[in-house]
Parts: C-alpha cells; sequence; structure tokens
C-alpha cells in the first residue's frame, strides 16, 4: 500500500515537471519527449524483443520453459560471471558460450536453481567463431524411432540435450535490438551506485498448462490448454498424375525433405544446414527439371515430399505412409502405385572444403534398387564433371542410415529401398544441430548448388532410366544458382525473409521472419484446410512446387477467383497474392502433419489406445505445446524496499514534526497575540 501510494507521487510529481519543463530524451531511438502517461510508461519500462522457451508436453510430463506460477516474474538481472552466492531469485544474463554449462548446472543443482527467477541469453553470429559447437539436442536424436538396435552411437558430437529439460522459470533470447535495450540499462548501473536501486526484469511467460496444472499431453488436451505439434506436408509430381485412371501407373521415385527445425528457443529454430539446406536443395531441382520438355515418356513417375514435423517424432512422414495405408484423399493418385525408390535430400549445406563440394549416399539396405540409385548418383556426378562434386558411399562401420524421415519409412517397411544424401559421414559436421545458431552464415550456397545440380540429374536419371552420362537430355539439366541465393535468404534470413519478391509472388506472408518451428496443428485436419490454418512456408510450397510442376506453365488464360477451378485435374494458384489466381494441371496436395496416435472430433482432440501393430506409435511421445497468451519482457530500474520504507518512514517523520511545529507556533503567536 505504501509503496504504490508512493510510486503514485512520484509519478504525479514526475509529470508536474514535464508540464513546467519539456523533457526530451532518447532511449533505444525510440522515445524523443514525453507528453503523456504512455510516453513515460515506456521511458520507465522497456520492451525487450526476442524468442522465447515455451513449455512442451508429452505422454510422459514436459520440457522447456514458463513462468513457475500464474503471475509476471521481476527479478534483478545480474550476469553470470558475476553471480556468487544469491539470496534471492534472480534473472541471469546468459551468453551463447555460457548456456550448456548454466543449464547443465541448473540441472544437477536444485538449490542454485531455486535461485533462478529468470534467464535472459545474450548471443550472436560473433559466437559462432568462439564455440566449437553447440547442439542442444541428444547425440542420437529421436533414438527411440531407430530401425536397428545400436542407439547408442553418437551421430551428434555436440550434443548436450538442454532442450528437453524442463525448466520452472522463464527463458528468454535476446534479439540485437533486445541486448541493446539490456546493456544500455546495465550500463547506467555504476552511475546509480549507492542509490538503493536495481535493474530488473520483468517476465510475463505464464503457460496455460501451468495455470490449470496439466502437465502432460493426455492431460491437458483433455482440457483444452494445449494443442498438438504438425502442421502440413506437401507433395507434388512431375507429370501430373491422372486421379481418375489407375492405368499404365508407372513405379514412383519419391524425392524427400524436410521443412521445419527445433532449437531451444521456439521462433528461432531455422535449422539453416539441417534440414533447409535439402528443402532448397530439392527445390532448386525441381525448379531445373521444370525446364525439362516432355516428362511424361520417362518411364517412372517423379514425386516430390516435403514434410513438415519430422523433428517432434517423424510426425510428416509417419502420417503420410498412413494415409497411404488409408487410401485417403490427401494422396490421391499415390496409394495404388508402388514406391520403387526413395531419395532424401538431408543436411547438404556443408560440403564444400577445399575447392570440392563433397556428398555421402546413406543407404538403407543392400539391394539392386538401392545400387540402381548409387550408380544414378554416380552417373549425375560424372555429367558434372567440370563442377568439382563428389559423392562417396557412407562408411560401413556406420551402423545404419543416420537420423531422417527414412527411419519412417524404414520402420514402416524394413525392406525399403532408399538413399538419403547428407554433407557428413560418420557423425554431423554442422556443429549447431537443432540450435539457434545453425542460421544462413552457417552453411556455404554453392554447396546448395552443388547438391540441387547432382539430386536433378540423378532424379531425371532415375526416371528416365537412361545411364549415358553425356545424354544430351542430362546436360541440358541446369540449376539456377541465383534462384538458390534468393532462396536461402527468403527461407533463413529475417531482414527480407517471408517478405522476398519470390515468396509474395505466390502468398501473402503472415509473418516476415521464417521461425521454422513445426507449429500447432490448428482445427481439424484435411486435405483441403483452410488456408488460415496453414503455415506461411507450407502455402509458399504447396504453390511453387504446384506452379512448377504443371503442365500449363504461363500459358493458361483460366482465372479463379475464389482459388476454385472448374477442372478436377486443375488447382488454384498465386490466389494470395493476386486478386485473381491462375488455374494449372498440377497433382499437388497438403497432408495433415501430426501424430498417429491422435483423433481430432467434435472440435476436440483425443489420444487413441496404443496399437501393436504400429510400432512407431508405441514410442510415440505425442508432443503438445501449451497455450499461451501474448509473451512479453520488460527491464526497468526499481528502488530497494528498504529505501520505499525509510522513505515512508522519513515522510512520517516530516509530516509528524511539521504537525508539532506548527501547533508549537500556534500556540506562541497565540500567546503573543494576548499580550498585545
Amino acid at each position: 500500500m505504501a509503496m504504490g501510494l508512493l510510486r503514485l507521487v512520484s509519478i504525479a510529481f514526475t509529470l508536474v515537471l514535464v508540464s513546467i519543463l519539456p523533457l526530451h530524451v532518447s532511449l533505444a531511438g525510440e522515445i524523443t519527449s514525453i507528453e503523456s502517461v504512455p510516453d513515460l510508461q515506456k521511458l520507465m519500462y522497456v520492451a525487450v524483443d526476442g524468442y522465447p522457451c515455451v513449455r512442451l508436453l508429452n505422454l510422459s510430463g514436459e520440457i522447456g520453459c514458463s513462468n513457475p506460477g500464474i503471475n509476471k516474474v521481476v527479478a534483478p538481472i545480474i550476469k553470470l560471471k558475476d553471480v556468487k552466492d544469491l539470496v534471492q531469485p534472480h534473472t541471469i544474463l546468459v551468453t551463447a558460450d555460457e548456456m550448456e554449462d548454466f543449464f547443465t548446472r541448473v540441472s544437477s543443482d536444485l538449490s542454485f536453481a531455486s535461485k533462478i527467477g529468470g534467464v535472459l541469453v545474450e548471443s550472436g553470429s560473433n559466437f559462432q567463431q568462439k564455440l566449437k559447437g553447440f547442439s542442444p539436442d541428444k547425440k542420437f536424436p529421436q533414438a527411440q524411432f531407430s530401425p536397428y538396435e545400436n542407439v547408442e552411437y553418437k551421430w551428434n558430437s555436440a550434443a548436450s540435450s538442454i532442450m528437453w529439460n524442463n525448466y520452472n522459470f522463464p527463458v528468454y533470447l535476446l534479439s540485437e535490438s533486445g541486448i541493446s535495450a539490456v546493456q544500455e540499462i546495465l550500463s547506467k548501473k555504476k552511475m546509480k551506485h549507492g542509490t538503493y536501486t536495481s535493474d530488473v526484469a520483468e517476465f510475463n511467460m505464464v503457460m496455460e498448462t501451468t495455470k490449470a496444472g496439466t502437465h502432460n499431453s493426455e492431460a491437458c488436451l483433455q482440457e483444452g490448454t494445449c494443442l498438438p505439434l504438425g502442421g502440413y506436408s506437401v507433395w507434388s509430381s512431375i507429370p501430373p498424375i491422372s486421379v481418375s485412371s489407375s492405368n499404365n501407373r508407372k513405379p514412383i521415385v519419391l524425392a524427400v525433405a524436410s521443412m521445419d527445425s527445433a532449437s531451444f528457443f521456439r521462433d528461432k529454430s531455422f535449422g539453416a544446414d539441417s534440414p533447409i539446406s535439402g528443402l532448397v536443395a530439392l527445390l532448386g531441382a525441381v525448379d531445373a527439371l521444370s525446364r525439362v520438355d516432355d516428362f511424361s515418356n520417362l518411364k517412372k513417375q517423379l514425386v516430390f515430399l516435403i514434410l513438415t514435423g519430422e523433428t517432434w517424432g517423424y510426425l510428416g512422414s509417419r502420417r503420410f505412409l498412413h494415409e497411404l495405408d488409408l487410401h485417403s484423399d490427401a494422396v490421391a493418385g499415390l496409394s495404388d502405385t508402388p514406391i520403387e525408390t526413395v531419395l532424401e535430400i538431408g543436411s547438404v549445406g556443408k560440403g564444400l572444403s577445399g575447392e570440392i563440394n563433397t556428398f555421402f549416399a546413406h543407404k538403407t539396405r543392400v539391394s539392386s534398387v538401392t545400387n540402381m540409385t548409387l550408380d544414378a548418383l554416380k552417373i549425375a556426378q560424372e555429367s558434372l564433371a567440370s563442377k568439382n562434386i563428389k559423392i562417396l558411399s557412407a562408411d560401413t562401420a556406420n551402423p545404419g542410415i543416420p537420423p531422417s524421415s527414412l527411419m519412417a519409412f524404414m520402420r514402416k517397411n524394413p525392406q525399403t529401398s532408399a538413399v538419403v544424401l547428407e554433407d557428413f559421414d560418420t557423425k554431423f559436421v554442422n556443429k549447431f544441430y537443432h540450435s539457434h545458431l545453425d542460421d544462413l552464415s552457417n552453411i556455404n550456397s554453392s554447396s546448395v548448388v552443388a547438391a540441387a545440380s547432382v539430386v536433378a540429374r540423378t532424379l531425371y536419371i532415375l526416371a528416365s532410366d537412361n545411364k549415358d552420362a553425356s545424354n544430351s537430355a542430362l546436360g541440358s539439366i541446369h540449376v539456377n544458382a541465383s534462384f538458390i541465393e534468393e532462396l536461402l535468404n527468403c527461407l533463413l534470413a529475417c531482414e527480407t525473409g517471408l517478405s522476398c519478391n519470390l515468396v509474395k509472388d505466390y502468398i501473402s506472408p503472415t509473418n516476415t521472419c521464417p521461425g521454422n518451428y513445426a507449429g500447432v496443428i490448428l482445427g481439424e485436419p484435411s486435405s483441403k484446410p483452410y488456408l488460415g490454418y496453414v503455415g506461411d512456408v507450407s502455402r509458399f510450397l504447396w504453390n511453387f512446387l504446384a506452379d512448377k510442376t504443371s503442365v500449363q506453365k504461363g500459358n493458361t488464360t483460366s482465372v479463379c477467383s475464389k482459388g476454385v477451378c472448374s477442372k478436377t485435374d486443375e488447382v488454384c494458384i498465386k490466389a494470395e497474392s493476386n486478386k485473381e489466381g491462375t488455374c494449372v494441371v498440377s497433382t499437388t496436395r497438403y497432408v495433415p502433419a501430426y501424430s498417429t496416435r491422435l483423433k481430432y472430433n467434435d472440435g476436440a482432440w483425443t489420444i487413441l489406445p496404443q496399437n501393436s501393430s504400429d510400432s512407431m506409435g508405441m514410442v510415440d511421445p505425442v508432443w503438445t505445446e501449451s497455450n499461451w497468451d501474448t509473451i512479453r519482457v520488460h527491464v526497468y530500474t526499481v528502488q530497494h524496499s528498504a529505501y520505499d520504507n525509510a522513505v515512508l518512514v522519513a515522510g512520517i517523520t516530516v509530516t509528524t514534526l511539521a504537525y508539532i511545529g506548527i501547533l508549537a507556533a500556534k500556540s506562541i503567536i497565540t500567546k503573543a497575540l494576548k499580550q498585545d
């Protein structure tokens, strides 16, 4: 009560001063004058930009971060290097190179953890040079889905596993402007020495699951305090598939890539090398193949599949295979046709070493079909002799394929013949796997161009069954390096990001900065979803693939004003970016990506019983994300309570003395008047 009264008095006093003396202040380049209470609040309470760590749940518990209760957390800021013996909870300012040791200590030292009010993380591209490696994921990511027994193998040598723990305090990664705001307020600390003030951080990161006490996926789904992780995968084909006719169906060559990544921080999951470099390489290959004439004469059907939710239990690949079993509309045209071989494009952004781009082919098993794919890769390499590209078979001492979508294919069918192309052999060369530091500066665009060139020609060789490296048609397939560069910037850079011309030519993005986190699935899953529930990247990929794989690219006059075309084999593209979209003949579909253990019914999600015939479902964690309101972090300066109390006591004392003085003066004056 007294503290609130003092604050009101101080604010009122400040406003009086403002009314008398116009005050001009510059803080973080925003406020130049104070003319109202909101201006004063902005000056006193500085909003800090950044990226939160949020609460995720599974069937057995929780991971991630949250305010410990239902109220804001306010705690003094202290740098980790200045921490000695904390008496009360503090906000710890941690640098990126201190993160691993700090969170490891928090998990092992409960006494230390109890003194953590919140954490602000300071990072930047300069830390990539300082760090030998930083990966908050496990040494064998998603080992429970492995098709082989050696799950102790260390694919990820930089692993710390800190993103898989539960932290009962808020954690926030500062943006560049956030770092500046915090550093500015801390830089004045010495000037304020002895003034009984503290610089504090205020975290409004309350999770609905914390408020409701629902601490696992089953409980929070029942109470409606969380949503399943997932989204929408996309597939397309060259040439389009006639769904109405099953005659003369060709064996399928399936090319696969992933679009989602993960990190300690929800919206800072770029995944530049793992997996976006592979996605961009595949899109570059599709772009190159779209310029090849008459695909209808090829012996096999090319299908491109881009998955989401792979980081969280291979949601996209598992759901795709499940939809094939169900013969659903989402995979119409595929479910009755055998998939002959699968080529997955994994991490390919760090293949450049010296002057040579080297990639490794990891195969699922020894078979004639797998050998055919390996031969096609070698032929593609030979046809690109002037490009200094080398394709090597992965070490036979490896326990099997590395963590990839092929694991879901192998668990579904151990006889799957497939190859995954990677920039590593026995262990990840990406030292920032599933870290916020796996950004655009962590990869080499020439490596992605090289991978796209190999993939484009390999797919053509597999589809045409022509093994002549000097084939003129093969030699005419060229990847557009400028397109690769532009696409990397669209999908990995916040400055331009999804507002780049390439993306805006197809969709109207809702965000500029591409987070590449899978997100949550909204509403009822459908092969024709409400587009407001589909993420920017998925919508862009759908439009891009539909355009590049269509048989009427740029030559059609048919328009679609409401996203609907009159012919069943047509789809409407660019309807978001233009008032009128264009109808093209293309087989391009959305496939919902969510756990096979989940069912949506009457507006709610339920968890299905375990099914022994679904081996992957038996080990599925069923990941969900807690609901939350707008997340905010502010920093400001407060006076110590002891100082407030001292001011209160001093004020009462002065008031009392003044009152006594007035009474004494009144008595003296009265006596003087009587004597007169």
